[in-house]
């Protein structure tokens, strides 16, 4: 029995504002994400890069990435949601579009990073992100659509990685400083070059404990309502 004020029709919009929250913080991040690789200029690349293979591999990765932490928040609008077909394509632009080719590239890239931290703080993700992709993809076909919602949380998790680790950085760098000389020492960039690897990595294991957190919870009042 459902109570007035509860229930599917009270989630709705409480998901309607997480999703355009999620939106906006994409939207911020990615610009900001972006913007040094607007110029295709190697010498503006915030990472060190090997070449100029390695360089393109980069910004492909990154403006493929923006496309998916853009699309994914639409795709959990309920309004949006129920128009099927608006659904569908954002959907496939999202997973073609974004995920498939990011993950590709960022495989590579974080490979010739030469940092072992980075290859297997970021090979991970981009394998999972290609795996959770397919999951929902097929949970979706075969038309298991709670199951395909699941999927499309993790992978979204995964997606949002891109803004996670950059909040998480100057989290972990602010703890640091009571316990540390980096002010006096003015080594507060040398500082979050070593600590960038470890919010990446932190970014997507949070984010998916998060979202299974978020999952079970709605599996368990799933039969309530």
């Amino acid at each position: 029995m459902t109570h007035p004020g509860s229930g599917p029709v009270a989630a709705k919009p409480a998901r309607a504002r997480r999703a355009w929250l999620l939106l906006i913080l994409a939207a911020v991040f990615g610009a900001v994400l972006v913007t040094p690789y607007l110029t295709f200029d190697i010498d503006d690349s915030r990472l060190d890069v090997g070449g100029g293979a390695h360089y393109y591999l980069l910004v492909t990765h990154i403006f493929t990435a923006l496309v998916a932490l853009v699309l994914g928040p639409l795709q959990f609008v309920p309004a949006i949601r129920a128009r099927r077909r608006v659904h569908r394509a954002i959907g496939r632009s999202y997973l073609l579009a974004g995920v498939l080719p990011s993950a590709l590239a960022g495989i590579p890239v974080a490979l010739l990073s030469g940092r072992l931290i980075t290859q297997i703080g970021l090979v991970i993700p981009a394998v999972l992100w290609l795996v959770t992709g397919w999951l929902a993809l097929r949970a979706a076909r075969c038309r298991d659509f709670a199951r395909h919602r699941e999927w499309m949380m993790r992978n979204y998790a995964l997606t949002f990685l891109a803004v996670s680790s950059r909040i998480l950085v100057p989290l972990i760098l602010l703890a640091q400083i009571p316990f540390s000389d980096m002010v006096e020492a003015g080594s507060i960039a040398a500082g979050a070059q070593s600590v960038i690897p470890i919010g990446q990595v932190l970014g997507w294991v949070v984010n998916l404990i998060v979202t299974e957190i978020m999952i079970r919870r709605g599996s368990h009042l799933a039969p309530v309502r």
